[in-house]
């Protein structure tokens, strides 16, 4: 049977099992947009590429399968550029795809026509574009695969107009999976001994830990030989914070280096460690520890990270070998040294007590530290809480404790602002079952407040909780640590309550510290799209910066 191209690419996405798409349609995308009107495919439209392109990033960082996201040629490619590149550092899985003019008029100066290969190979794993018909499958195919494996990432496809309508009897190519695959015995051994002799050995857990989904792995493998855990901002959830191997959240400067245990650590143990989560010369400046690099891919160059071992392949697989090695030797059990634990519950100690003593606060406006606890009060463990980027986000990944990973979604490698409500629209498609919230500074929120009307039109359930102080806080902060004075950072806010009537949402304002938990309880309950505007005193800043270290650079 012939079919066209654009038939073909939309049969191709059902096969790579596709449930979502997020983009606006357009004049280079016609025969895309006709063909998934006969597809099982949802097409999610948005209200501008952007927010496309953060619902394809936060989908695919919480499922392990690519978010996809498409747009028009142009100014409608380029819109994406953001969600991508934030994809891509940040290791989530996306296919970003975009019309483009004919192939006849590429060659010249031509309306809305610019070389989007180029502009997105920087800032993708794989970047190419479709020229015959037949090469389809195979395109569609590589950047699925480019995508979900390790080290995960974006892929961008450019799709001609003219080519979208060739005709082609080209049919779906199959999807392989690799087998697990772990390292060498010697080398595991080789790790395992220098553990073993470790006086206080330190596992550094980083988000590729929940990319492999090895988290039962990571805790077996902590308790087995009586590991610390410390985990980084984007893998908050690895380990329960209830769990007793569990120390908390580094991601901040140089407080971090006493606070989390790398002071007195001898052997840090990297596992699916991404050096955009959290710069080695931060924890490492000494450059004098031993550091064994457990990851899918090569440890990067860095004079403050030069492991002694690397034991690479699938995590899952490595943490699972290593956990079992010798178990079938008598004294095995007797290898492993029995460890005090209490030189690294200093963060520890000192996160459960800020916690606690603000949760009855009646300051106003709200600590902090009391929107965190009422927060983490109103929403079950396995609920989705996707944090923007600014001040609140340092309290966030601080202090919102998580039993549960991929329940805090935290954008840290390419950190941009914009990226919480077009995420919780994610998450909520992704997980319906579970309740989700947008936790946003006032100016990450009116970034793409727009999806607003997105979120209602599909009907969704979800919270946004605006953390409003009427400027760009964090830069704020900032300003006055090192200038003692603040540069153009204030700005007027719209009446939020308002605003998200004027979408179809329900607004509430908080006047008090006593009206939020009410307020949360009440709109996780409510079926539809709730704002929350609650005004936050983020002198408690400068208290942190004293107390549990420095704001992430």
């Amino acid at each position: 049977m012939t079919i066209n191209a654009a038939q073909l690419m939309v049969r191709c996405l059902e096969a790579e099992q596709v449930e979502y798409i997020f983009g606006i349609p357009g004049e280079e995308n016609l025969n895309v947009m006709d063909a998934l009107l006969d597809s099982s495919i949802q097409f999610v439209c948005t209200r501008h590429e952007q927010g496309a392109a953060f619902m394809a990033d936060v989908y695919g960082r919480l499922t392990g399968k690519a978010g996809v996201c498409m747009s028009t040629l142009g100014p409608g490619a380029t819109n994406l550029i953001t969600g991508v590149a934030d994809a891509n550092m940040d290791r989530a899985p996306v296919v970003a795809i975009a019309g483009q003019a004919a192939t006849s008029r590429m060659h010249k100066e031509s309306h809305q026509v610019v070389d989007l290969v180029s502009m997105f190979r920087p800032i993708s794993k794989y970047s190419a574009q479709i020229l015959e018909p037949e090469t389809t499958p195979e395109v569609i195919r590589k950047a699925f695969k480019q995508a979900q494996s390790e080290k995960m990432g974006a892929c961008f496809i450019d799709f001609p107009e003219n080519v979208a309508k060739m005709p082609t009897s080209a049919t779906p190519l199959p999807i392989s999976e690799p087998l697990r695959s772990g390292a060498q015995p010697e080398v595991r051994d080789q790790a395992l001994t220098l553990i073993k002799q470790a006086k206080h050995p330190l596992i550094l857990a980083g988000n590729g830990i929940i990319r492999a989904r090895a988290e039962t792995k990571l805790q077996a493998f902590a308790e087995t030989f009586h590991l610390p855990v410390v985990n980084t901002f984007m893998a908050k959830g690895v380990i329960s914070f209830k769990h007793e191997l569990a120390i908390g959240t580094a991601g901040l400067q140089s407080g971090d280096y006493q606070n989390c245990g790398f002071e007195i650590a001898d052997v840090i143990i990297c596992i699916g460690f991404d050096m955009a989560e959290y710069h080695p010369r931060v924890w490492h400046a000494s450059r004098d520890r031993t550091i064994i690099h457990i990851d899918s891919q090569p440890a990067e160059v860095d004079d403050a990270y030069i492991p002694s071992v690397e034991i690479l392949g699938d995590i899952y697989r490595n943490l699972e070998l290593m956990t079992n090695a010798h178990r079938d030797e008598a004294d095995w059990q007797a290898t492993i040294p029995k460890r005090d634990l209490r030189p690294y519950r200093n963060l520890r100690q000192s996160l459960i007590h800020e916690m606690k003593q603000h949760a009855k606060s009646s300051h106003w406006p709200l600590k902090p530290q009391k929107i965190i606890w009422d927060l983490r009060t109103a929403m079950a463990l396995d609920d989705i809480a996707v944090c923007d980027v600014g001040a609140h986000k340092m309290w966030m990944a601080r202090m919102f404790r998580c039993e549960v990973s991929n329940t805090c979604i935290i954008s840290n490698g390419f950190a941009s602002m914009g990226i919480a409500l077009p995420g919780v629209i994610a998450a909520k498609l992704a997980y319906p079952e579970k309740a989700a919230v947008a936790v946003t500074g006032d100016a990450g929120f009116l970034m793409n407040v727009q999806e607003l009307e997105t979120a209602v039109r599909l009907g969704l359930s979800l919270v946004v909780l605006i953390w409003n102080d009427s400027g760009y806080g964090l830069i704020r902060w900032k300003q006055e640590r090192e200038f003692g004075r603040s540069a153009f950072v204030e700005f007027n806010n719209p009446d939020f309550v308002q605003l998200a009537q004027s979408f179809g949402a329900v607004g509430v304002r908080i006047e008090s510290a006593d009206d939020l938990l009410p307020a949360l309880q009440q709109a996780l309950a409510h079926q539809g799209v709730t704002v929350i505007d609650c005004p936050v005193d983020y002198r408690e800043n400068s208290q942190l910066v004293a107390r549990l270290g420095q704001v992430l650079e």
